[in-house]
């Protein structure tokens, strides 16, 4: 079996520190080949991985604005699709445009849908509905009017998680500083019980920023720590006393709730899309439905066995069992292709 993989070129795969897409494209990967399938990566030029790569982008455009995304994407994708017939399997983690390129070839095309950024996206999703196959990250994920193959959990490298037994004395916010996170949401539940909170991560929306953090950080309690690469990631995520995940959003999976627990460190969540999939409610952390629950249920964190957070993790968001399960929707669209 011959596998393309077709990362985002956002960001370089893995990226150095933000780049969900990309991240997930690194682990599958590499994934495949420690099972000794045969990889394509396609990707930016200065990638790092033991698949065979192939580039045209130098580099991730949101770390050079001279690039022009939309010019790019369309360079990257079809370097894929002009070459397509040379795999036994496409899969796509660029989103809905690489879709508009199936015809090119005859080899079928796997899109993990990752996210659906917005409903005016759909009518892509929709037209190749019965023309390639879509795999959902969560079942809360799906959306009623698409056909989907699997859902495959994403998961997590654990020899990058260092699992901590003792709870440290902050609670941490961790992802994009932006509404649909609960940024502003986060700190309020830190100011109300009086417990220091980190905020790490990229700012995507700098006026939310600027109204809604910046006026809080000469408060002792509240402290920015800039997007955190992975070492960083591991010391935050470890050394904390809960997660807070207050998102906006039906989250489609959730990376950073699982790479929380994945170190011992509970999470309390809305609980909102796929978190009542992710998290073990009672077990490796909270679901709430507002600021007040979040606050009661923060007395209760002490009950929550950290060992448990782990082993849920171990259970059920391994990269091998992602990989595992990839494997084995190749197996059965290649098992359809030949009917």
């Amino acid at each position: 079996m011959h596998v393309a993989i077709l990362s985002p070129i956002a960001w370089r795969t893995p990226p150095r520190s933000y780049g969900p897409w990309e991240y997930v494209a690194s682990l599958l990967t590499e994934g495949l080949i420690e099972k000794g399938i045969k990889v394509t990566l396609f990707a930016t030029k200065n990638s790092i991985t033991k698949a065979n790569l192939i580039s045209v982008c130098p580099r991730g455009y949101e770390e050079d604005s001279e690039l022009v995304p939309k010019v790019w994407e369309c360079l990257h994708i079809s370097e894929l699709f002009e070459r397509g017939d040379d795999f036994d399997i496409i899969h796509n983690h660029f989103d809905f445009l690489p879709l508009t390129y199936v015809k090119m070839t005859s080899t079928p095309v796997l899109t993990t849908i990752h996210g659906i950024s917005s409903p005016k996206i759909l009518p892509v999703f929709k037209k190749y509905n019965n023309q390639s196959y879509y795999v959902s990250i969560s079942n809360a994920a799906r959306i009623p009017d698409l056909k989907y193959i699997a859902t495959v959990y994403h998961g997590v490298d654990l020899s990058q998680f260092t699992f901590n037994s003792k709870p440290g004395d902050y609670l941490l916010f961790f992802g994009r500083i932006h509404h649909d996170k609960g940024t502003k949401e986060a700190i309020k539940i830190a100011l109300k019980v009086g417990m220091k909170l980190i905020l790490a991560g990229i700012i995507q929306d700098k006026n939310y920023f600027k109204r809604n953090v910046d006026p809080f950080l000469d408060n002792d309690l509240i402290n920015y720590v800039g997007v955190a690469g992975p070492k960083k990631r591991d010391e935050l995520l470890g050394g904390a006393y809960a997660l807070l995940n207050p998102i906006n959003i039906p989250e489609a999976f959730g990376l950073s709730v699982v790479e929380a627990m994945a170190c011992g460190t509970p999470v309390i969540s809305f609980n909102k899309g796929s978190m009542s999939e992710v998290i073990l409610n009672g077990k490796t952390g909270f679901l709430v439905d507002s600021i007040e629950e979040a606050i009661k249920v923060l007395k209760k964190i002490d009950i929550i066995d950290r060992a448990e957070c782990r082993r849920w993790v171990e259970k059920k968001f391994t990269v091998e069992r992602m990989v595992d399960n990839y494997i084995k929707v190749y197996e059965s669209i290649l098992a359809k292709d030949k009917n």
